[in-house]
């Protein structure tokens, strides 16, 4: 799908926020799903650039994709600017599933990770629930779209360097020793992950993952995105990116 660039965002030095629409009504997206995107104009980039749906703006048929700025394709990407035309192919992957009604929900995320959380947060939210944050990042700089969280539910913050919230990383927070959680959700680094899903494997409190496997293809052909789990080898890119911490082979 051919998309255009409504507005980008330079959220920080290495960040950006890209807001597309289309001609057409955008295809429905569940939180949790991912686009692969082409990016034009940039030799030293063959394969399209997976990027997490960041959130669904219906009302002026939007979509957000948050960028981290770390190599050829993401740096073009960064430069693109109001009326630029971009392929898109949308929307791929599965989403996170939907809680037992009454779930109190915290929603974790770490570094750009946090992206696929804030639609996920603003879909509950419609739905009924009243979803908490945890997000971490190395320094208060790299806390993205604060506000946004902040306008959905309640948001704690830790930091590596202690610039805001608290200082460590998120399993250390203290929210999670104040309150009693029915249900995690969890983005970010897999370190990060990984200890989300211990803490949550140990308090019998059920998790979902989005894992950030390289992917290229995004239709299970390149195989690039494998992850092993307790039914075998399978493409995140096309069983994922989202799955139960009981599905993973991370507390074997």
């Amino acid at each position: 799908m051919d998309m255009k660039v409504v507005e980008n965002v330079r959220l920080h030095p290495g960040y950006c926020l890209l807001k597309l629409t289309a001609d057409c009504k955008l295809p429905e997206m569940i939180p949790g799903q991912f686009v692969q995107v082409r990016v034009d104009g940039s030799p030293q980039t063959f394969l399209r650039r997976p990027i997490s749906v960041n959130y669904v703006d219906r009302s002026a048929n939007e979509l957000w994709l948050l960028i981290q700025i770390v190599g050829e394709g993401t740096k073009r990407m960064a430069e693109y600017r109001a009326g630029d035309v971009v392929n898109i192919i949308l929307p791929l992957g599965n989403g996170f599933p939907v809680p037992r009604a009454g779930s109190s929900l915290l929603l974790v995320g770490g570094g750009v990770g946090t992206a696929p959380l804030l639609f996920l947060g603003d879909t509950l939210k419609s739905i009924g629930f009243r979803p908490e944050f945890l997000l971490g990042a190395r320094s208060g700089d790299d806390i993205m779209q604060l506000a946004a969280f902040e306008r959905i539910g309640a948001t704690y913050v830790t930091t590596e360097d202690g610039s805001m919230g608290e200082k460590g990383y998120v399993t250390n927070h203290t929210v999670l020793a104040a309150k009693r959680f029915d249900r995690l959700y969890a983005c970010g680094p897999k370190p990060m992950m990984l200890a989300v899903a211990r803490y949550a494997g140990a308090a019998g409190i059920p998790c979902d993952v989005s894992l950030e496997n390289m992917m290229a293809c995004g239709i299970g052909a390149c195989l690039c995105c494998v992850e092993k789990t307790v039914g075998g080898n399978v493409c995140v890119c096309t069983e994922g990116p989202v799955f139960n911490i009981n599905q993973l082979t991370w507390q074997i």
